[in-house]
């Protein structure tokens, strides 16, 4: 069993920015952090998007703290651009993120520590950063008849592009960003295509401006401080009207069908007698938090979310998630990373035991200077004495990148901002 200070769980935008933060405190990779990640790659949950979600289409992905993405290519695969990106990064800043490790379970050690177990050992650690975010957790509605399909059903998770669908009848579930985005990439091949969505989608004209971005962080904010799941924020952002979008309407391919109520052996149907032979049914319903190895500290709250205040889990101060509910976003994980660091390290300097579930508050530390540095110099000082490079990202003199609301699940606008959703419709 390894001892550390702090593990960090993920190595996608929330789990970089996290390690990146700890990093420019002074504390060092595999001394004092480990970045643990499932991934075979670097990259994150990008790595595993379909080729045609280009990097022209994401919709400005924020760039991580301290180091800018330029020159990319926007006709190339983003999956190709940020994997790439965050090889670069992760070598730049010399986090040494080990992968591919799974962690199985985190649960309560001795003396105030978590025990973090994974496929290469265990870590007793004093303080958590959870960035799993919600890819490995898409959500699949349950209808009746759906066993009985004999076509293929599918989820966005493992949706492989438009050709795969050439000459087929396709029925796309969902009325977030991807479902629209899949929706009229498989028009362009498909014999038919039909939308269906739970609720009529809205659709939204003009520019998304920073006051808007602020109300649907605070909307899903709210819930999380009232330990209820996060939900998608798409209801209240509305759909982003843009050439495509227009040109899709116009020809009927955005014509929505509300939810069916039954699946057939050959398509869907509704109680009203009406039906819809299909090949194919796309489920683009949304993820959940992938936070299963969490379930032995019992964070969860009687409302089925994990309350939190920022990003520190209220039932358990020494975890914070990152990449949950408001900040599941590429700005909203950079931001939490640099949050939740500057409450760790105010954690682990009031001492061992403090933060731990019924643990008495403990004398403060004296830092050493060697390995902390001078707290009062700024964080430009507290880089260059850790070795790293300093470079402003995109948006700010500081380096903070300006507002922007950008699913680090799916690459979509304004999408799948929270975890435990339950689906875009």
């Amino acid at each position: 069993m390894r001892s550390v200070d702090v593990v960090v769980i993920g190595a996608g935008q929330a789990g970089l920015s996290g390690a990146y933060h700890l990093r420019r405190t002074g504390l060092e990779p595999d001394r004092d952090f480990v970045v643990l990640d499932h991934a075979p790659a670097p990259g994150g949950a990008w790595q595993f998007r379909w080729p045609s979600l280009t990097y022209g289409k994401v919709h400005g992905m924020h760039a991580l703290p301290g180091m800018e993405l330029t020159g990319a290519d926007e006709e190339r695969p983003s999956s190709e651009v940020i994997g790439a990106y965050f090889d670069r990064y992760e070598r730049t800043f010399g986090l040494r993120v080990h992968r591919p490790v799974e962690v199985s379970a985190v649960r309560e050690g001795e003396g105030g520590r978590l025990l973090v177990e994974t496929s290469e050992g265990t870590y007793a650690t004093r303080a958590l950063i959870n960035a799993t975010g919600t890819w490995d957790r898409p959500f699949w509605p349950r209808y009746p008849g759906q066993e009985t399909f004999r076509g293929r059903q599918l989820h966005t998770a493992g949706y492989p592009g438009p050709a795969e669908f050439a000459g087929q009848r396709v029925v796309v579930v969902g009325g977030g960003a991807s479902g629209t985005q899949h929706l009229m990439e498989i028009a362009e091949v498909a014999s038919e295509t039909h939308w269906v969505t739970r609720r009529p989608p809205v659709f939204r004209e003009g520019p998304f401006g920073s006051d808007q971005g602020r109300a649907a962080v605070a909307m899903v904010e709210e819930r999380v401080r009232r330990g209820l799941p996060p939900q998608s924020v798409v209801s209240v952002t509305g759909l982003p009207v843009n050439d495509a979008i227009r040109r899709a309407r116009e020809s009927g391919v955005l014509d929505r069908l509300p939810m069916f109520d039954r699946i057939t052996p050959s398509g869907v149907a509704w109680d009203d007698g009406r039906g819809v032979e299909a090949d194919v049914i796309l489920w683009a319903t949304g993820f959940r938090a992938a936070i299963d190895h969490l379930a032995p500290l019992r964070l969860r709250e009687r409302g089925g979310g994990i309350q939190l205040e920022g990003t520190r889990v209220v039932r358990d101060p020494r975890i914070h998630l990152v990449g949950y509910g408001p900040s599941a976003s590429t700005i909203g994980a950079n931001r939490a990373g640099r949050a939740a660091v500057r409450a760790i390290v105010e954690l682990l300097e009031r001492g061992p035991a403090e933060g731990a579930p019924g643990s008495a508050p403990a004398a403060p530390q004296a830092w050493s200077a060697a390995r902390w540095g001078d707290r009062g110099r700024g964080s430009r000082g507290l880089v260059r004495q850790a070795g790293m490079p300093t470079r402003p990202g995109p948006g700010s003199r500081d380096g903070s990148p300006r507002l922007s609301l950008v699913s680090t699940t799916t690459g979509s606008e304004h999408t799948n901002m929270g975890a435990d959703v339950r689906w875009n419709a």
